[in-house]
C-alpha cells in the first residue's frame, strides 16, 4: 500500500465523479454500499480545464456527496492512483459522523464556479467512462 494511504481505513468521502455508479463499477468493478453525507465549510469548486471537481475550503457552504463504505485495500489503491497528484488525501469531518472521514482535497487552482453533478451526468458522463476504461485498461495490475 502506497504511503499515501497509511492509517486509511474502509471509508472514502466523495464528491465529485466517484459519487456515480457506472464511474466506480468501472474503476474498481463494484458499487460499495454507501451513504448519503455532507462536509460542512467546503466547496466541491470546478477546475480549469478538467471535467472532475476538486474539493476546498469555504467557510459557510455544504459539500454534499457519499461515503463509500467497506472499500478493500486494492479498491483504495485503485482510487488513489485514478486521483491527480494535485490531490491530497486527508480526514475531513462530516456531518453526524463520529470520526473525520478520509476524503481527496485539491491543492491547486479552481475556478469560481462550484461543479454540478447533475450537468456532469447530462453532458459529460459518458465520454467520461470511456476514460475511465482506457485508463483502467493501461494499469498493470
Amino acid at each position: 500500500m502506497s504511503a499515501r494511504l497509511e492509517g486509511v481505513r474502509d471509508r472514502l468521502f466523495v464528491y465529485g465523479t466517484l459519487q456515480f455508479g457506472p464511474v466506480l463499477e468501472e474503476l474498481i468493478g463494484r458499487v460499495p454500499d454507501h451513504d448519503v453525507a455532507v462536509a460542512r465549510d467546503w466547496r466541491v469548486a470546478a477546475l480549469p480545464g478538467r471535467l472532475y471537481p476538486g474539493l476546498v475550503p469555504r467557510p459557510g457552504r455544504m459539500a454534499g456527496g457519499l461515503i463509500l463504505n467497506g472499500l478493500t485495500e486494492s479498491e483504495w489503491e485503485t482510487v488513489d492512483a485514478f486521483e491527480d497528484e494535485e490531490y491530497v488525501l486527508r480526514p475531513i469531518p462530516v456531518i453526524g459522523e463520529d470520526k473525520p472521514v478520509p476524503t481527496y482535497i485539491w491543492t491547486a487552482d479552481v475556478t469560481r464556479n462550484d461543479w454540478h453533478a447533475e450537468a456532469f451526468a447530462t453532458d459529460h458522463l459518458p465520454r467520461y467512462l470511456t476514460h475511465c476504461a482506457r485508463w483502467r485498461g493501461g494499469q498493470v495490475r
